[in-house]
């Protein structure tokens, strides 16, 4: 497809209007691709338990071993994360959609404001669901682990933040100032 050209004489005026309608819209979209970035670095709030929400391999083992988990707790352990990533990933997917949603609003001509405030309340609702699964799969793990495995757990969580927060300041002081 080609698209004509259009010369700038051509182009509608650029009002004090329209300008802030334009200064509007690229706020937003920066808003919504950057919100991933407004987290805190360190673990999720949750705690230590999210980190287990990773796929079945080397890592759940080694976390697995670290509290000397049964055989029998590590098939249930495993069993309550599948399901949690399962049900996870379609809400990903739901929330992928409404991101295009909101992207091709935001590419009209006019933007409809009410029409943004639905969408962004369908994805505050998604989030919510998503952080319910979340916590619904944590509190399911609590109760096959027990107190000093969870204890153990935490206290390998933390002393991973604490390496990870000293590589991120080595990194920062190693990198110079712009």
């Amino acid at each position: 497809m080609r698209i004509p050209f259009r010369s700038p004489a051509s182009l509608p005026a650029l009002t004090p209007a329209r300008l802030a309608w334009v200064t509007v819209v690229v706020a937003a979209a920066a808003a919504f691709t950057l919100t991933a970035q407004a987290q805190p670095p360190g673990p999720p709030a949750g705690g230590p338990m999210p980190m287990m929400m990773m796929a079945p391999g080397p890592h759940l083992d080694r976390m697995l071993d670290a509290v000397n988990a049964s055989a029998e707790q590590r098939s249930q352990l495993k069993a309550i994360f599948e399901g949690a990533r399962t049900d996870l990933q379609a809400q990903r997917d739901a929330g992928r959609a409404l991101q295009d949603e909101m992207s091709a609003l935001f590419t009209q001509p006019t933007v409809d404001a009410r029409a943004a405030e639905v969408l962004r309340q369908k994805m505050l609702a998604q989030h919510d669901a998503a952080s319910q699964r979340m916590m619904q799969a944590m509190l399911e793990a609590s109760r096959v682990l027990t107190v000093e495995q969870r204890q153990t757990l935490a206290s390998r969580m933390a002393e991973q933040r604490k390496l990870m927060e000293r590589h991120r300041a080595e990194r920062e002081a190693a990198t110079p100032a712009k």
